[in-house]
């Protein structure tokens, strides 16, 4: 059996499939990846499907061995990746042998990076899922983030060539799109203005389950307290401080606080990869309109993993 070794941990490092479905009724969100299709691209460079798990980190990955011969990717944004000190490029596949060491450093441009191995994560499934969900403990390896010194279990390597994709994934400008939230009426005329008219910056105050903003306060004419009701990932609350609070992927399932809109699923990972400190701006649209925007990122998506070629150097 080919084990993983965690030499170093980087931040919120841990365990993410493509997540738990069908619990929110029995309060456990979906959980699973900050950034979907770069992890998607990560597992389709190493050879694997979609269900397969990986290792999602924050800011820097940390430094990682294997027992056996396998393959390996790292995804998420310009991420400087090294093998026994050797820079090698992201976004393709590579070759990790026994007594190499696995260095990733620092996500540039971007938050979250992804690691897939061939074979993915073998730990057990927790209500159908391997994803970790910090908060309640559950998934992943015993509920937790990675720490120095673990070791997890890998499926088999199936033969496969080393691949590249031909387009690398990107998150430009600044503007996230959204929909009206479910307690839009809440809000007047003039503290829309105020959310649709002003930057926000992503504060340091952000993990898995959620991400405050700092910019100019809008307050709820209906009051800041209701009687809790469902939320998704990217629910824009706004509690008492007049400062949006956006939920993430590892979010509560039902909240109470107004919420005045939801971030569109096409700008999620765009969301998510925002540095901290960097402005963001809403813009709003329909429903309808995020809609046919999903459905045609979702075809850019299906494209690219259908794009990703063999390398021409196969060492």
């Amino acid at each position: 059996m080919t084990i993983l070794q965690i030499k170093n941990a980087g931040p919120m490092m841990t365990v993410q499939d493509l997540g738990r479905k069908g619990m929110l009724h029995a309060g456990v969100s979906r959980c699973g990846p900050m950034d979907a299709p770069s992890m998607r691209l990560a597992n389709a460079l190493v050879g694997n499907s979609d269900e397969y798990s990986a290792i999602e980190f924050a800011m820097f990955g940390g430094t990682l061995a294997v027992s056996e011969p396998a393959r390996i990717a790292v995804t998420g944004g310009e991420i400087d990746v090294k093998i026994n000190a050797v820079s090698v490029a992201p976004w393709e596949s590579h070759w990790l042998n026994p007594g190499d060491m696995l260095s990733i450093g620092s996500v540039k441009g971007a938050v979250w990076g992804y690691l897939a191995i061939s074979g993915g994560i073998n730990v057990p499934k927790t209500l159908g899922s391997r994803s970790t969900h910090i908060r309640t403990a559950i998934g992943g390896l015993d509920g937790r983030c990675l720490i120095k010194d673990d070791i997890l279990n890998l499926g088999e390597t199936a033969p496969a060539p080393l691949m590249t994709v031909s387009q690398k994934r990107a998150f430009h400008g600044n503007v996230i799109r959204v929909v009206p939230g479910p307690q839009a009426d809440y809000f007047d005329t003039g503290n829309w203005q105020t959310f649709l008219g002003n930057h926000y910056q992503v504060s340091a105050k952000r993990d898995r389950m959620a991400q405050a903003l700092e910019g100019p306060e809008i307050n709820a004419a209906g009051g800041h307290d209701i009687v809790s009701d469902g939320t998704v990932f990217g629910s824009i609350q706004v509690p008492g401080s007049g400062l949006p609070l956006v939920l993430m992927a590892e979010r509560q399932t039902t909240g109470g606080y107004p919420k005045i809109a939801t971030i569109a699923t096409v700008d999620l990972p765009k969301f998510a990869q925002t540095p901290t400190g960097a402005p963001v701006r809403f813009v709003r649209i329909t429903a309808e309109e995020a809609e046919e925007l999903v459905i045609a990122d979702r075809q850019t998506i299906r494209n690219q993993l259908a794009n990703i070629v063999p390398k021409t150097d196969q060492a």
